[in-house]
């Protein structure tokens, strides 16, 4: 048959790029925070993710999921999860490269948080999924430091930059990957409302062993090798550390029902597990679960702003580099005055967000040694938290739809990345309960928002900034129903810290695009709506990665 028609006027894929090097403010951003010292790192590792090869893992791992297997051919319960080889090919990669360690590694003690993110912020726009085990495994390490014993015999084995996938005894194995277990069916984020129960063997008490029975209706990668799960022992509500094997080497009573599915984030597993007299040793005191697992639980929900800022930025160098190379109407459709307007919105979302999660990266980093630095991380991460993951799955949908049709189809990456693009604002927290979290540290820790609001107004130099710092501790005066207005007090903080930041990293074109469409005016749900008189075209060819 003849040919009918030749290909033309398709932009080519956006592969094979250096997705540190091509981030418009990425590297200004690690610097300011104490990341100077790993810029060669980042560089290549920022060449490596971005390849095809690594790209094509990403769409394997997504197109082909995990797979539960309760039991073996001779009918022994097993309980393991099958992965696809790209999954185990991501792993290896994030691991050997010390994402899940770098916070807790001597050698990186002072920017550990600000350099892991930034890795894993890249790994993150290439395959969302996996990053799920690794965020937990690097969070766990300053919960489990409540039980000097337990610190000891499991830090050592989660520093390693081993991937061992093998299942057996964590003792074992080169390599250790760690989960988390909070959520019941019949509580949601009420944990308190939990009812599986936690006996003593042997006295009880921090270190000692106890029996575990009942249920979890969330277990994320439950193919890792241990988990903090939360369980009501005799003085009240308790975090234990559950490892999947006893220490006489036997299968611990750790049961997978199903696994979940899920609207996105296929590559990774999910699952609704059951423990049944499960081996479980005491973290911290009884009664003191929330108060151990939250150490946790922090560091995960600093994850969440960083996955959604990663998905952010993928989807508008999708749509840049899409209407860098696509022709329509005479032009490349960057060249056109409407275009540029939306994407100059979608940039401004998104490297505002990319300062937020460095500088909360920052504070983490600090906050062991610093005070100061403790205090605004308390108030930055329930702001970020809540800010960025909201803003994330508008971005995506109006990256998409700079593709038109071809944006909407699953060989490009953007249906993936919308459908990641709601999970960051309901793990570790929905919206209200971030919110709520926010009220009580404001209550609980009024010198931390002195100290938050401190930076702000050190950053708040011109009037419009200023003002925006007035509205946002305004907002937080004269409130008759705190719950009912806890979004609404976030959002004016979000909004003036976030001002701030463009301030701080003297960064003219963005604070001043920024005032204009987000201070001055109330910026709408549309993207695309920026006033007149704004660099549209400067901000606009931001968004396009240049080789």
């Amino acid at each position: 048959m003849p040919a009918t028609h030749d290909v033309l006027n398709q932009s080519p894929p956006l592969e094979d790029y250096n997705l540190y090097l091509t981030d418009p403010v990425l590297d200004r951003a690690i610097a300011a925070e104490g990341g100077k010292d790993s810029r060669e790192m980042l560089v290549g590792f920022g060449e490596r993710v971005g390849s095809a090869e690594v790209f094509e893992w990403g769409f394997l791992a997504n197109t082909n999921d995990p797979v539960l297997h309760t039991h073996d051919r001779y009918g022994n319960r097993v309980d393991e999860v099958e992965f696809h080889p790209s999954w185990h090919a991501l792993m290896d990669l994030a691991i050997s490269n010390g994402l899940h360690s770098l916070p807790w590694e001597d050698r990186h003690n002072d920017n550990g948080q600000v350099t892991r993110t930034a890795l894993l912020y890249m790994s993150s726009q290439v395959e969302a999924g996996h990053f799920c085990p690794i965020s937990m495994t690097t969070s766990v390490v300053p919960a489990l430091k409540a039980t000097e014993a337990l610190a000891a015999e499991w830090v050592p084995r989660i520093v390693r930059r081993s991937y061992d996938p093998s299942f057996r005894p964590a003792s074992a194995k080169s390599g250790t990957l760690m989960g988390m277990g909070m959520t019941e069916k019949q509580g949601g984020s009420d944990v308190r409302s939990n009812t599986t129960t936690a006996k003593p063997r042997n006295g009880g008490g921090p270190g000692a062993e106890y029996s575990v029975t009942g249920h979890k209706w969330f277990t994320s990668a439950p193919m890792c090798d241990a988990f903090l799960v939360l369980a009501q022992a005799p003085g009240g509500l308790a975090c234990f550390l559950l490892p999947r094997w006893t220490p006489e080497e036997e299968l611990n009573g750790f049961r997978i029902q199903r696994l979940k599915d899920k609207l996105g984030n296929r590559s990774n597993a999910s699952s609704e597990v059951e423990f049944n007299d499960a081996y479980a040793v005491l973290v911290g005191e009884e009664g003191r679960g929330i108060a151990t697992i939250i150490e946790m639980v922090n560091g995960t929900r600093l994850d969440c702003v960083m996955g959604s800022t990663a998905l952010m930025r993928q989807a508008v160098a999708q749509a840049g580099w899409h209407t860098a190379h696509r022709n329509a109407f005479g032009s490349k459709l960057i060249d056109k005055p409407l275009m540029q307007n939306v994407l100059a919105d979608l940039e401004i979302e998104t490297e505002t967000a990319t300062l937020m999660m460095v500088r909360l990266a920052g504070a983490f980093d600090r906050a062991q040694f610093d005070l100061d630095e403790a205090a605004f991380r308390r108030i930055a991460l329930p702001v970020a938290k809540y800010w960025v993951t909201k803003q994330t799955t508008a971005v995506v949908r109006e990256a998409m739809e700079c593709l038109g049709g071809n944006g909407y189809v699953e060989e490009s990456i953007l249906p993936r990345l919308f459908r990641e693009s709601p999970l960051n604002a309901i793990w570790e927290g929905s919206g209200n309960v971030i919110a709520l979290d926010f009220i009580r540290a404001a209550n609980r820790e009024p010198a931390a928002l002195e100290v938050f609001f401190a930076e702000l107004e050190s950053n708040a130099t011109t009037p419009p900034l200023r003002k925006a710092v007035e509205v946002a501790r305004a907002a937080l005066v004269g409130v008759t129903d705190p719950e009912a207005e806890a979004r609404r007090m976030v959002e004016a903080i979000a909004l003036a810290w976030a001002a701030t930041l463009c301030a701080r990293h003297e960064d003219q074109e963005l604070l001043g695009a920024f005032a204009a469409s987000r201070l001055n005016e109330r910026h709408g749900t549309q993207f695309g709506a920026l006033p007149a008189g704004l660099p549209l075209d400067t901000l606009a060819r931001r968004t396009v990665p240049q080789f």
